[in-house]
């Protein structure tokens, strides 16, 4: 366990002007929304996720890898940071007072669930933001790499660990080999949209990744699709949690693999209404973009 302290010095970061400007506008890769205003944040999400499960050691995959791909330039510079008022916070829904939601998938386990998952987006005309760790990227780089093209990739470390048990250097070495990997594989820098393993961060641990050049993302809500069948939860109630939560800015937590045990792919079944029935109630979708210059 740490017992460093950092100091709280940071450079303002002009994610306001920022989400003034660009945020929620029509993209390449946000067909459905408009334009966003600011906001203040919402209070963090909480930095723990209690009886939530590590995902499974991703298995081979036998797809084959293309040559390695383009570089895409980074969508953010290597000194910029975080505004002060964003220091030991995570952004738990995108600040704006219309009515846009932020599917966002993290990839940390099997890819059991990603053809349904992107063929639901691209018929549907909604792109998503994946978090994706580095071992998934290893064993499934085909997939990661038609992610990339559905819309924005994020940084979820290497191998998913429990982060404010480790060391400074092992948290460093967990954010910049997932980079690493990310980047080499998909021509996409994850930077500057990092989500903690489990939800689970200290101040300390915020301050890392600060000071790597991240934005915590959280979450407003979280399918629990992951707890599977055997966990007790369905479509119908991946669906009903997702649509009572919605808010302007919402950001939607779901996964991409299979349940381990009952290999269910909850998530991935849900898609289609859940996304049906935020347009019924009026709301679009953007991706995390939104938080970028």
């Amino acid at each position: 366990m740490r017992t460093s302290v950092r100091g709280t010095s940071v450079t303002a970061f002009a994610l306001g002007v920022l989400l003034m400007s660009a945020a929620c506008g029509p993209s390449s890769q946000t067909p459905q929304t408009g334009s966003t205003t600011s906001a203040s944040l919402t209070n963090p999400v909480p930095s723990s996720s209690a009886g939530r499960a590590s995902p499974a050691t991703p298995t081979a995959t036998t797809s084959t890898t293309s040559s390695k791909p383009t570089i895409r330039p980074s969508t953010t510079t290597p000194t910029a940071t975080i505004a002060p008022s964003l220091v030991g916070r995570v952004v738990s829904r995108i600040p704006t007072s219309r009515k846009v939601v932020a599917l966002t998938f993290d990839a940390g386990a099997n890819g059991d669930g990603v053809d349904s998952i992107l063929a639901t987006l691209a018929r549907d005309k909604v792109a998503g933001s994946f978090f994706l760790t580095g071992d998934f990227v290893d064993s499934y780089p085909t997939l990661a790499r038609r992610m990339s093209a559905m819309g924005r990739l994020g940084n979820h470390t290497t191998n998913h660990p429990h982060l404010p048990a480790m060391t400074d250097a092992q948290v460093r070495r967990q954010i910049a080999g997932a980079r690493t990997t990310i980047l080499s594989v998909t021509g996409e820098d994850p930077r500057p949209l990092f989500r903690f393993p489990f939800g689970d961060s200290s101040p300390h641990d915020l301050e890392i990744v600060r000071a790597l050049g991240y934005v915590t993302i959280g979450w407003t809500v979280d399918s629990l699709g992951w707890q599977g069948t055997s966990g007790g939860r369905s479509v119908d109630s991946i669906v009903q949690r997702v649509l009572h939560a919605a808010a302007p800015g919402e950001i939607v937590l779901m996964h991409v693999g299979s349940h381990p045990t009952d290999h269910s792919t909850l998530d991935a079944n849900a898609l289609p209404r859940v996304i049906s029935g935020l347009r019924a109630a009026g709301y679009g979708f953007v991706t995390l973009d939104t938080l970028v210059p």
